[in-house]
């Protein structure tokens, strides 16, 4: 995707004015960003899907048994006929990866890394319906699906802003509006982190909700040193050869510090290291156990694709690649493999490829290593064929 090319998409602005000016610094209302939008999911759909086990799902309703009342799919059948005809909004997280249709939407925000992308939520609200006042830790654009939604957006906050006392959610006690915008199916807003809005339907309204991920830095540093101690052996240990005596035995002195920086910086600062867990954990499924593969032999494999079979990603996996000298690192839901640099361009064919086939292989299926790696991703569960 060229950057320099106008994007219906941010209002006729380019992706690389977006990244300068917006993007993660202010909101930024797009009418029509998608004209004459028409959702591929509607309501009764929406909330079918929140009756399946395997999808993450949540009812607000703002007066329920207690104010802001949550309840937590999956639902009952009957549990969508006991709502009040206002004041209510269902939630449903990841709906890209069960309906092809709404995946198809985020090939409209490939300006920006996929791999920074979480999932595509989708809320029903009745109207009146609303989660409340809040902010999010991430980026977010809230594209109109149908109805229309009064969005009013609010001061910056941190982890420092007053919250209602409530179990579930997280509602600011206090919300200082300095915009509002009615959208309408085709209407976009996008805004950065920590930017308190309020969404409140005006009718019978969808909106689905474009997040990223955005780990914070105790997440980083919790996971990644739990990554490395899995490559450290028992006498990597903190040393002090050529100490000198100590005048007081019980004070710490700085070059203690300093040993130990160096202890720490040895391993935190090995760059690939850092990229194997980083790729790792931002390719991390939301739900590991929809990733799920088949033993298959290389033969029986080969034959398939000549025959004509399709592989496609399965929807709950994650794929990215990254370089490492002359070689290639493929990470695919949660787990690394390097390869040798001659495979780039096949990394780049499977991660943007809708669907795989002797076609498009080509010259791939001939090569051991390629054929070898295509097998391993059936077997890992991140590709399939299609008719399954």
């Amino acid at each position: 995707m060229n950057p320099d090319i106008p994007l219906q998409l941010l209002g006729g602005i380019t992706a690389r004015e977006f990244l300068r000016d917006y993007w993660q610094k202010k909101p930024l209302l797009i009418r029509q960003a998608i004209p004459d939008f028409e959702s591929p999911i509607d309501a009764d759909e929406l909330a079918g899907l929140a009756l399946e086990e395997e999808v993450e799902s949540r009812l607000v309703i703002e007066h329920g048994e207690r104010p802001w009342e949550l309840r937590r799919g999956p639902f009952a059948e009957d549990a969508f006929s006991t709502l009040p005809e206002r004041e209510w909004t269902l939630l449903v997280q990841a709906v890209d990866q069960f309906v092809p249709e709404v995946a198809e939407l985020l090939e409209h925000f490939r300006f920006l890394p996929s791999w920074r992308i979480d999932d595509v939520m989708i809320s029903f609200a009745a109207p009146g319906g609303s989660v409340g006042p809040h902010f999010d830790n991430y980026d977010v654009f809230l594209l109109q699906a149908q109805g229309k939604r009064n969005w009013k957006i609010g001061q910056m906050c941190n982890s420092e802003s007053p919250l209602l006392q409530h179990a579930d959610l997280r509602i600011l006690a206090e919300f200082e509006e300095s915009a509002e915008w009615v959208l309408e199916p085709g209407d976009m807003l996008y805004l950065p982190p920590r930017l308190a809005h309020f969404g409140i339907a005006e009718d019978d309204c969808m909106t689905y909700s474009v997040g990223f991920r955005a780990p914070s830095a105790a997440e980083v540093l919790t996971h990644f040193t739990d990554f490395l101690s899995q490559y450290l052996t028992d006498e990597e240990r903190y040393t002090d050869a050529d100490a000198q005596p100590v005048s007081d035995p019980h004070q710490i002195q700085g070059d203690a510090l300093d040993r130990l920086k160096g202890l720490l910086a040895e391993h935190m600062s090995d760059e690939r290291m850092l990229l194997t867990w980083f790729g790792q954990f931002m390719t991390e499924p939301r739900y590991p156990e929809l990733v799920a593969g088949e033993e298959l032999g290389e033969e029986d494999f080969i034959n398939s694709l000549q025959d004509g079979a399709i592989l496609v990603r399965n929807p709950s996996a994650r794929l990215a690649w990254s370089e490492v000298d002359d070689d290639v690192l493929l990470f695919a839901s949660g787990q690394s493999r390097y390869l040798p640099g001659k495979l780039r361009e096949l990394l780049k064919l499977v991660c943007s490829a809708d669907a795989l086939h002797s076609e498009n292989l080509g010259e791939w299926l001939a090569d051991e290593d390629g054929r070898d790696l295509l097998c391993e991703l059936v077997k890992q569960g991140s590709l399939g064929f299609a008719d399954e």
